[in-house]
């Protein structure tokens, strides 16, 4: 039985990877998508940390971002909408 994707998946996959390669530090990217633990995390670690974790941060949401606009959105509904598979 294959899944359907609802038709919101295409945009939430666009907006959560281009906030996450522009503002991945902060992880919004998370937010977006429903991750609110993981967001505070990296929020937090980017705050907490006068800036420097913000870098490790940054990296984290460039990568993410790249995977989540590179994924095609069944694949993309299925591991990170249904499965909730929170970090890379």
């Amino acid at each position: 039985m294959e899944n359907q994707v609802p038709p919101d998946v295409a945009q939430k996959k666009l907006i959560a990877g281009i906030l996450g390669i522009i503002l991945g530090s902060l992880g919004i990217h998370k937010f977006i998508l429903g991750y609110n633990v993981e967001g505070i995390i990296m929020l937090l670690v980017s705050l907490l940390t006068c800036g420097f974790g913000a870098t490790v941060m940054g990296i984290i949401g460039l990568i993410e971002g790249i995977i989540y606009l590179a994924t095609p959105d069944d694949r993309f509904y299925e591991t990170y909408i249904m499965n909730k598979k929170g970090w890379f």
